[in-house]
Parts: structure tokens; C-alpha cells; sequence
């Protein structure tokens, strides 16, 4: 079966613009005196060409320097000697095809190029660069709207899964099994423990509140995630009790760096359901935050066996990796391994 080849939306505009533009200048020498159609032939063509290879020339050199991923600010700068350049090099081009083909075949033209190139210099150059600007201008425009688009669609996805994963947050702590137990935690220390019992009610009602009021945030701080973190767990251990110890390091990271919402507490709800809720013995959870190479590096560990499906299947890691994809354009990575029984799960994040 042949494969349809198909022209793209570059060359198709190419060949239109410069077509139409070499007709327009066809039928005004038509409309002259003297029109010659073999001249006005050849001069067709070559218009199409000439004009093709002098602007594929630039958008050549234009994607090599990176111009097509510049903003405004940055590109108009650049785009003023561009333009010059342009139409100069339009003038002399121009300039010399007009006069060759009148030496061919205008009978008894033998004006001396240099006075035919001072006589049409002034207005083929403004020509030149009124066509160059509109060329510049509409091939620019079209990268910066193209570029504007996806970073608008991008931002969109990132929104809905953000929302996904704060609603996957929100059932986590909402499951009946859950609740149930907090609640009747709660209930066996009201009569045992009232000032426990107190702050569970506070901790319950924080994580609820969190998850309803703060959800339109999809990035906040170290400091808020921790304490999130931290709620969550001392929560979680009224229901697991001795079976789960937590440690938390960073002493050293600055409380106001941004990153995603819930992405540490993702990782923890991990390592309590794959990990400590497997345990019979239950075990420690280590979370630690260290600055490395101008990167935010985030591990939690629990004891554990890595299952091969458990890596891919969680939808929870699977939304906080693409989140993470995302956010930083593909420079945070997100890992998980196993070693002597203890599973790590980390998120290296740049910090510039």
C-alpha cells in the first residue's frame, strides 16, 4: 500500500503567498505596454523561487538559533536587523532579475545596470521591506499563537489532573474502612484519652478541610506540605498505632520553595497501603528533603517488597508522575526501588 505523502501547512502557504504575490505583479505588467509572455512566464517562476528560497533561508537559520521559541520581548529586538537584511538582500535580487530579463528580451535596452539599479533602489527596497516585515511577522505569529496554545493546553491538563488527584486524596481519606476506624478510634478515646480524642476530631476536620477549601492550589510550599504530611500521619497512627513511626528530616530546606500539591503526601499514602499496612510488625516511615545539585530531592522509605504491577498500576503515582512531567517540562523525575527490604520512592525536582 503507497503512503500518501502530504504537503505541510509551511509550503502550502509558501507557494500560495509568494504565487499570489508573483501573479499580482504579472498582471501589472500585463496591464503595461510591451508585455512579452515568455518573459512574464519566466518571470513567475522565478519570483515563486527566489522569494521561496530567500525566506526558507531565514526560517532555516531562524530554527537553528532558537527564535521560534522566544517571547515577544526577546524576538522583536532581533527581528528589526532581520528585516533590513532581508530587504536588501530583496533589492539586489530583485534588481538584477529585472534588469537580465529586460536585456533579454527588451529589443535595444542597453540602460547601464548601475543607473537602472539607482533609478528602482528607493522603492523596490521599501517593497522588499513591507513584503519581508508581513512575511516575518506572520511566520513569527504563528509559532508565538502555536506556542501559546500549548502551553494553555498543557496548563489545562495539569489543572484537571490536579483536580483528579485531589480527588483521589479526598477518597483516600473519605474510604468507608478509613473513616470508620477514625471514627471509632475517636469514640474509644473520648471516655480513655479526651484530650487525644480532641485532636483527632482537629486532625480529621483539618485533612477534610484542606481537602475541600485548598484545592484550587495546584502549587505550595515545603512548610504546608509537611504539615499536611504530618497531620495525615499522626492521624493514621490512632488507627495503626505502634505499628507505624515516622521520620521526618529537613532541617535544611528552605520552607518556601514551591512544589506540586499533595506530591509528599502521595508518596506516604504509598508506603502506609503497599508498605506498613502489609507489615504485621507495621514499621518506620523515613521522609527526608535534601538540595542537591540545585534540585529538591524528596524520599520516602517503609519496609516492603516492590511488586513489579505496584509501580505502574497506582493511579495516585501514575497522576503525580505526569503531574510532575508537567509542571516542569519534563525536567523533574520521579523513581522507586527496593533495596534489603525497604522501598524508596523519590521525586527530584529542579529548584532553578
Amino acid at each position: 500500500m503507497k503512503q500518501q505523502t502530504t504537503i505541510s501547512l509551511y509550503w502550502k502557504c509558501q507557494l500560495i503567498g509568494w504565487s499570489v504575490a508573483a501573479l499580482y505583479w504579472g498582471y501589472t505588467g500585463y496591464s503595461g505596454t510591451g508585455f512579452h509572455w515568455l518573459s512574464g512566464i519566466l518571470q513567475f517562476i522565478t519570483d515563486v523561487a527566489v522569494y521561496i528560497l530567500i525566506t526558507h533561508l531565514y526560517r532555516c537559520l531562524a530554527l537553528k538559533l532558537g527564535w521560534q521559541n522566544l517571547g515577544l520581548n526577546k524576538l522583536l529586538p532581533r527581528l528589526v536587523p532581520a528585516v533590513i537584511v532581508l530587504g536588501l538582500v530583496y533589492l539586489f535580487v530583485t534588481v538584477s532579475k529585472v534588469y537580465f530579463f529586460r536585456v533579454w528580451f527588451q529589443i535595444g535596452f542597453s540602460e547601464p545596470f548601475s543607473d537602472f539599479f539607482d533609478f528602482y533602489r528607493d522603492s523596490i527596497f521599501v517593497a522588499g521591506l513591507r513584503l519581508m516585515s508581513i512575511w516575518l511577522l506572520a511566520y513569527h505569529m504563528y509559532h508565538y499563537s502555536k506556542r501559546e496554545i500549548n502551553i494553555a493546553r498543557e496548563n489545562a491538563r495539569l489543572a484537571v489532573i490536579t483536580r483528579d488527584a485531589q480527588l483521589n486524596n479526598l477518597s483516600a481519606q473519605l474510604n468507608p474502612h478509613f473513616l470508620f476506624n477514625s471514627l471509632n478510634n475517636i469514640k474509644a478515646l473520648v471516655i480513655d484519652d479526651p484530650k487525644s480524642a480532641r485532636r483527632a476530631i482537629d486532625l480529621l476536620a483539618d485533612l477534610l478541610r484542606n481537602s475541600l477549601y485548598s484545592g484550587d492550589k495546584q502549587m505550595i510550599s515545603v512548610k504546608e506540605e509537611l504539615e499536611l504530611v504530618k497531620d495525615y500521619l499522626e492521624l493514621e497512627k490512632l488507627r495503626l498505632e505502634e505499628r507505624l513511626q515516622y521520620h521526618i528530616e529537613a532541617s535544611n530546606e528552605p520552607e518556601n520553595v514551591m512544589l506540586p500539591r499533595l506530591c509528599i503526601q502521595t508518596l506516604v499514602e504509598n508506603a502506609i497501603k503497599h508498605g506498613i499496612g502489609q507489615q504485621k510488625q507495621g514499621g518506620l516511615i523515613s521522609i527526608q528533603l535534601n538540595n542537591e545539585h540545585n534540585s529538591l530531592i524528596i524520599s520516602v522509605s517503609n519496609p516492603g517488597r516492590l511488586k513489579p504491577v505496584e509501580e505502574s498500576s497506582g493511579l495516585g503515582i501514575k497522576n503525580l508522575n505526569e503531574r510532575l512531567q508537567l509542571q516542569y517540562k519534563g525536567e523533574a523525575h520521579f523513581t522507586i526501588s527496593e533495596v534489603n527490604d525497604m522501598v524508596t520512592a523519590s521525586i527530584k525536582i529542579p529548584l532553578a
